[in-house]
């Protein structure tokens, strides 16, 4: 397992999932970055994530990425959120680690497959 916070993995799966999420809206034809960012808000913010974070969480992940997202989830928080309660913050901060645990590990094709899935959990309530 790499050695890094869930904080530091929530960092990165972060950048992660901004750039796939970005890549899947270029591949959906939007390409004016006012309306991409508009777009990218909804996969990306809080609530967005921490929607993909239940989908996931309800019989797709192994026991061990259920370890890191609760390593994510738990983190202590170092600011306050401000377009979400705590609880829904902490849940996209599990899926976030989860993304960069994956990343750092080189796992890309099981990355590949929650970010899918995550997109997806969106996008059926949309």
């Amino acid at each position: 397992m790499v050695p890094y916070s869930g904080a530091t993995l929530a960092y990165i799966g972060d950048a992660v999932l901004e750039l796939r999420v970005r890549e899947h809206l270029l591949a959906r034809g939007i390409t004016k970055t006012n309306d991409l960012h508009t777009a990218a808000i909804r996969y990306t913010s809080a609530g967005g994530e921490s929607r993909a974070a239940d989908k996931l969480l309800a019989g797709m992940l192994t026991d061990a990425e259920t370890d890191v997202f609760k390593r994510g989830r738990n983190a202590e928080a170092s600011h306050r959120p401000k377009n979400a309660d705590l609880a829904t913050y902490h849940q996209a901060s599990g899926l976030e680690a989860l993304f960069g645990f994956l990343y750092l590990e080189g796992r890309r094709d099981r990355l590949e497959e929650l970010m899918r899935a995550a997109i997806a959990a969106v996008e059926e309530l949309l």
